[in-house]
């Protein structure tokens, strides 16, 4: 009948034994219909087991005996025999089928069982009846059970692509017209719909993660492939549909435009082009991914004008026909689909994945040469506004709808259809694999079959005629991240493929032909002399298009790239004549939406652009003005600036041959540019900037030295063009790099000293030191440099600025001019009692040395001030022991005589500072009493003593010391324990 059944050996290897499994399979009408197997494999496909007992069956059919049902065997045997037959079949496996054997049994012996009241029994070898349905086998639970763990993944360990995997298994069943196929998808969909992330991310507004969202994008065109099949029944349809609205209706069905708000509207046309377009967005209505396939649903195949273009290559119009105008042909007769662009480009895709190639490509056809008619009307509509429309600069004119982006990619699959007409292989493989094949694949001209003998055209270059047409399609920047980030992803999709295609003479022509209709094409092109505002930018698509064409005509490749270069959103002010969308009047104030949120993407494309023309144009004069004209006009990012400008240094300065000057010097002007836009804006490169200008302009030699040092405040800060643009132009390796002679050696030095004056002079504070440093070898500019620190001292400068250039002064050999600066610091500074740690203690007592170094006088200058600004006991004890330690003036000024004796703390001028430093003690003691605590006695007890040294060092010192304990002691006789300490050590 129609069950094979069979045993399968598997033999042993390295690692398994040989096994034996039992495979049974149900058929019917060339279909299999049901599998079971014993090696338990789950899984959507058959195991190997089942595919090896059916192709033995296959290949070997007189090797397997054909037998009639069981139910026919049976009727031909007795009664005997029957009863002998199952007794046998019972022993034969009477653990597995004694139970129901017995239950069988009691049900037939029973005259009111259900088994009695139906005539006849069973037979699963029979076959099905010819009205049931049939349709090869599909283990739902297992399909089912795969895309719910693959979608808990979460797109990790490869479950995207293995979700891929099962899409373009659901697309080939399309294809050999198999009716699973829509089944898989249901259950797909089904375990998509109950992903439990979906109402996560509602919940919390977020959006869909990015692997996900085009997976669900992939499954909206699918369900659009599915019920635009042009051979499916009207009650299949009806129930897909029912099914769709289903899944739409639910709230947690993600939307076609990524957003799970509706707060921004979304512009895209339904699937049948709307005639009253509504502009508003609450008279839109939610569109869900599944929104496209339930429109699908209202299309069909009926109409005669397009039965005719799919069925035949030669259909054309009658000759007497072709004088007026025809909706239905060209002026050459050619038939015209005039379908909502991408409604048609589904139509095509939906034959080509129904496994309808010749008919996809007939009415591909037939689209292409309804755009290109398009394009020339446009063309002439444009020739009469021009004028009106440059004087303006700027249109209203734009298509809401991109064809680059749009949910059903009708330029992905134009452009696929025809290429896949003219592929050298074996076998047309649709499969867009993941893993991005590693050979690209290979194509020839196959000639376009039409009624004229020879149109000369190729599938080829029609193909690469509409991936341009498309890509160079005006259009409005759709709203939303995801929208957005789509059209920049198709994009790079068509150019990748666009790239696998060799460039011959034919697509050469093709390619110019093409440019030169963007070119010229006005408010419908992207390339036009006038775009709307908000047109999606061109970059990335001239990019190609420059490579392409500058072998062939640089001229055009130039022309093309310069007129992508501009980015009209960054331009400041909205042309007046603006008005067709309210909600889409975008500035770069970011509270205004809608917002561009690939806007960097774009931008760094803009650059990438201004890149490839600079690398091409190296060594062209003339060529390189104008790319950095154009690069001045409409890059407005300073860091983007900055990386073409590093870009032109890194080509012009190659390590195996000369540099190029043009190139350096468009390099150092674009480093120029940087330096004045980011001169009075905080940017975290800033430092890495001013370096890498002082290095481009090193390499272009002495002149752009001289130049960037006499316009410094153009450019830099007074901090940065002392410290680090003088000071490396300055330095030994310029020197060398440059290898100059002594009068440019003198140049550059006199227009740092310049450079360094005027900077000391406008920031005292931060340059003095360097402009100092600068200075030292020209005595004149030094001994200014010295006065603008002196001046500014008493007003602008902090006492760290100033014993830091005190020390450089001592450094010099310039003592007294340091003592000066250590005098002028020390009436700034204030250090309190308990400051015993601060940062300026070590300048302090560095000045208290150099002043007792110099001689009496100098210390006798210094002490007032010191006991004015320092009231920590420690610091000034420590001073005083400096002090006493050795003879002042050992410095050895000339002209001074010393008498190598040690100073009293009797006199003047130490006398002030040892009752200063009592006084400290004093003051310090009693601001530590009011507030310690007894686990700090012990620190406070070796406090006194050394309190106790200074007041010995005083004539009556002893005394004094005794009366200050005793004060204590009264003061402080509620501390009893504390005192009971100071009276062991003190008496």
């Amino acid at each position: 009948g129609f069950h094979l059944s069979g045993t399968v050996t598997e033999p042993a290897t390295a690692t398994e034994p040989e096994m034996t499994y039992k495979v049974a399979i149900s058929f019917d009408r060339c279909k299999i219909t049901s599998v079971t197997c014993g090696c338990g494999n789950k899984d959507i496909f058959y195991c190997a087991h089942v595919v090896a007992l059916s192709l033995y069956r296959i290949r070997k059919p007189d090797q397997v005996k054909l037998r009639l049902p069981i139910s026919e065997t049976l009727f031909q045997m007795n009664r005997d025999q029957l009863q002998k037959f199952v007794q046998y079949l019972i022993t034969a496996h009477h653990t597995e089928v004694l139970p129901t054997a017995q239950k069988l049994a009691d049900e037939i012996l029973s005259s009111n069982s259900e088994i009695n009241q139906v005539h006849g029994a069973p037979d699963p070898t029979a076959g099905a009846s010819i009205d049931d349905e049939n349709c090869w086998h599909l283990d739902e639970e297992q399909v089912r059970e795969q895309v719910k763990l693959f979608l808990s993944q979460g797109g990790y360990y490869g479950s995207g692509k293995q979700l891929n995997s099962m899409f373009a298994k659901v697309r080939e069943m399309l294809r050999m017209r198999d009716s699973n196929g829509a089944r898989m998808l249901t259950l797909i969909t089904e375990q998509f719909m109950a992903d439990p992330r979906l109402s996560l991310w509602r919940q919390q507004g977020t959006g869909i993660t990015e692997k996900c969202r085009q997976l669900w994008d992939e499954l909206g065109a699918l369900w659009v492939c599915v019920v635009l099949n042009p051979h499916c029944k009207l009650e299949e349809k009806s129930c897909w549909l029912r099914q769709l609205r289903k899944w739409g209706e639910m709230d947690v069905c993600p939307l076609e435009d990524g957003n799970y708000g509706n707060e921004l509207p979304n512009i895209t046309n339904a699937l049948t082009q709307s005639s009253g377009h509504s502009q508003d967005s609450l008279a839109r209505p939610r569109r869900t991914v599944f929104t496209r396939a339930i429109e699908g649903c209202d299309l069909h195949w009926q109409d005669s004008h397009l039965q005719r273009i799919i069925s035949s290559d030669f259909y054309v119009s009658p000759s007497y026909q072709r004088e007026g105008e025809s909706l239905l042909f060209n002026s050459q007769g050619q038939p015209l689909w005039l379908e909502h662009v991408p409604t048609a480009c589904a139509r095509v895709d939906a034959l080509r994945s129904h496994g309808y190639p010749r008919e996809a490509l007939r009415l591909t056809v037939a689209i292409i040469n309804t755009l290109r008619l398009q394009q020339q009307r446009q063309l002439e509509i444009y020739k009469h506004q021009k004028k009106e429309l440059l004087q303006r600069g700027a249109t209203t004119i734009t298509n809401l709808e991109g064809w680059v982006g749009h949910p059903l990619n009708p330029i992905g699959c134009l452009f696929l259809t025809l290429t896949e007409a003219c592929r050298l292989e074996e076998e047309n493989c649709l499969e867009i694999s993941d893993a991005g094949d590693s050979k690209p694949p290979v194509y020839q001209h196959v000639p376009v079959v039409t009624s004229s003998q020879d149109s000369g055209e190729s599938y080829l270059s029609l193909a690469l005629e509409v991936a341009l047409m498309g890509m160079g399609q005006q259009r409005v920047m759709p709203e939303g991240l995801y929208a957005q980030d789509k059209v920049c992803r198709n994009e790079e999709q068509i150019i990748a493929r666009l790239q696998d295609l060799e460039l011959d003479p034919v697509l050469v022509q093709t390619l110019r032909k093409q440019c030169i209709l963007l070119l010229e094409g006005g408010p419908f092109s992207g390339l036009g002399e006038v775009i709307h505002r908000e047109s999606v930018p061109m970059h990335t698509f001239a990019k190609y298009l420059f490579s392409a064409l500058l072998p062939h005509d640089a001229d055009l490749a130039y022309k093309l790239a310069l007129r992508a270069m501009r980015l009209p959103v960054l331009e400041t002010t909205a042309p007046s004549g603006d008005v067709t969308h309210p909600h889409h009047l975008v500035s770069v104030v970011p509270s205004r939406y809608p917002r561009w949120f690939t806007l960097g993407h774009l931008e760094s494309q803009q650059c990438e652009l201004a890149s490839t023309m600079l690398t091409a144009a190296k060594g062209d004069m003339l060529r390189l003005r104008t790319v950095l004209e154009a690069i001045q006009k409409n890059i407005h990012s300073s860091s983007l600036i900055f990386k073409l400008a590093q870009d032109a240094f890194k080509i012009a300065t190659p390590a195996d041959s000369n540099a190029d000057t043009t190139l350096l010097n468009v390099a150092l002007e674009l480093g120029l540019q940087v330096m004045r836009m980011t001169l009075s804006t905080l940017n975290w490169r800033r430092r890495e900037m001013v370096r890498w200008l002082v290095t481009c302009a090193t390499e272009v030699g002495v002149r752009a030295l001289v130049s960037i040092l006499q316009s410094w405040y153009s450019l830099f800060t007074p901090t940065e063009a002392t410290s680090i643009v003088a000071a490396t132009v300055m330095s030994h390796n310029t020197i060398l790099r440059l290898s100059l002679d002594y009068p440019q050696r003198e140049e550059l030095a006199s227009c740092a000293r310049t450079l360094a004056l005027q900077c000391a002079m406008k920031d005292p504070q931060n340059c003095a030191l360097s402009a100092l440093t600068l200075c030292e070898k020209d005595h004149i500019a030094f001994e200014t440099a010295y006065q603008i620190v002196i001046d500014a001292a008493s007003t602008g400068m902090t006492y760290t600025q100033l014993f830091t250039i005190a020390r450089y002064m001592e450094h010099r050999g310039y003592p007294l001019r340091a003592f000066k600066l250590a005098s002028l610091a020390m009436t700034h500074l204030n250090l309190a009692y308990n400051q015993d740690t601060h940062p300026a203690i070590n300048d302090v007592l560095w000045a208290c040395a150099l002043s007792h170094s110099l001689g009496k006088n100098e210390l006798a200058a210094i002490i007032p001030l010191v006991v004015k600004s320092v009231h920590c006991a420690t610091v000034l004890s420590d001073i005083l022991r400096r002090c006493t330690m050795t003879a002042p003036g050992l410095a050895g000024i000339p002209g001074r005589r010393n008498s190598g004796k040690l100073m009293s703390t009797d006199k003047a001028p130490l006398r002030q500072l040892l009752d200063a430093t009592i006084s400290a003690y004093i003051n310090t003691t009693h601001s530590r009493l009011t507030h310690i605590s007894p686990r700090h006695y012990g620190e406070f007890i070796e406090f006194l003593s050394k309190a106790r040294e200074t007041f010995l060092l005083a004539q009556d010192g002893h005394i004094q010391f005794a009366q200050f304990i005793d004060n204590l002691k009264q003061i402080y006789k509620g501390k009893k324990k504390l005192m009971l300490l100071v009276r062991e050590r003190f008496g």
